[in-house]
């Protein structure tokens, strides 16, 4: 299993707008990725923090695994 993104919140700049953003002094090319309301923004955020939650504990879980059958 990949690892889980939790940067669905900001958007992927291209190698184009980051060397624009140098001279974008007052954040007008600045793009977010949004959500249609408050309340899917915060259900994503949470989901994706428990994704992760979980990503952490299996990682832990296949680590012992590993480590309890070396021993």
């Amino acid at each position: 299993m990949g690892k889980i993104q939790t940067d669905f919140l900001f958007a992927q700049p291209s190698f184009a707008s980051g060397v624009g953003s140098t001279i974008d002094l007052w954040g007008q090319m600045a793009e977010y990725n949004q959500s249609a309301t408050p309340a899917e923004a915060d259900a994503n955020a949470i989901f994706a923090d428990w994704a992760v939650v979980g990503q952490d504990i299996s990682d832990a879980a296949e680590q012992c695994a590993s480590e309890c059958e070396a021993a």
